[in-house]
């Protein structure tokens, strides 16, 4: 079991380095090994579109940690609430989806930074009007130290603000979601898409201009996701449980029945390989 302080992902990637992850959707328990053995900084837990329950995720999150890898969970709306259980499950970082607007970072930063502060008290710290005590403020860096707020990027006009939302303070880190993006811009899927591709060498240049960390989270071939680790993506988010288990399996089976002269029968595989 290796134990790391609480702020060793969040001073990784503040220092520019990159970082290596995956997505898990699984709740058995060698999962936990399997990444362990893959040398993974970070695992990113997608309560958004996972069925998990808050037992299951605190019961990942401390799997994780204990593992030594920060468990990062995306929360399904960009909820101050929401994001403040999945601290307490746990977390190390949070991800808010399809944010838009400057007040969406702002409430997530708040919940993610200045917890357990909510409501008329908070408001009155973040908008200003009243001025927040050296104590308190030491306290609230305790309390939440190694906290990672990370926003995705996935619609045009959070492009169209981008300028915006990266000015706010406390934003860490950028997930982008090629998928909404995509199908956002008018061009689902089209990854290879040249207006695609200037979209994401926008976010990951203007992000890394700012020291704010950045990733793509693709569940597609590796070279694809080393080309934008490549461009300045510091966040290597690669594939998913399902993802890599379904390639695998099929890729596998494959082979051994064109080996074997056996028919593989492409309705019910190859061309599902997700």
């Amino acid at each position: 079991m290796l134990e790391l302080k609480k702020d060793h992902l969040l001073k990784k990637i503040k220092g520019g380095q990159n970082v290596y992850g995956t997505c898990i959707s699984s709740i058995a328990p060698h999962w936990p090994v399997a990444a362990k053995k893959a040398g993974l900084d970070f695992v990113f837990i997608d309560t958004e579109h996972i069925a998990l329950d808050r037992s299951q995720l605190a019961t990942l999150c401390q799997l994780y940690e204990a593992l030594g890898i920060s468990p990062i969970v995306r929360i399904p709306n960009p909820d101050s609430y929401l994001a403040c259980q999945a601290i307490d499950a746990g977390a190390r970082g949070v991800v808010a989806p399809y944010v838009e607007s400057v007040e969406q970072i702002t409430q997530l930063t708040a919940a993610v930074k200045y917890r357990p502060l909510k409501g008329e008290v908070l408001t009155s710290y973040l908008c200003g009007e009243k001025l927040m005590t050296k104590h308190m403020q030491d306290y609230l860096q305790a309390y939440n130290y190694g906290n990672i707020c990370i926003a995705n990027i996935e619609s045009v006009p959070a492009i169209q603000r981008l300028d915006e939302l990266l000015s706010v303070a406390g934003l860490d880190a950028v997930f982008i979601g090629p998928h909404d993006l995509s199908v956002s811009m008018g061009i689902p899927e089209e990854y290879d898409n040249p207006l695609f591709e200037e979209a994401l060498t926008t976010i990951i240049k203007k992000c890394r201009e700012r020291k704010i960390a950045v990733g793509v989270h693709f569940s597609l071939e590796v070279e694809r996701q080393l080309r934008w680790v490549k461009v300045g993506a510091n966040l290597v988010i690669h594939s998913f449980d399902v993802a890599l288990f379904s390639q695998r399996l099929c890729n596998d089976i494959f082979f051994i029945k064109n080996e074997m002269g056996d028919t593989f029968n492409e309705s019910s595989g190859k061309d599902l390989i997700v």
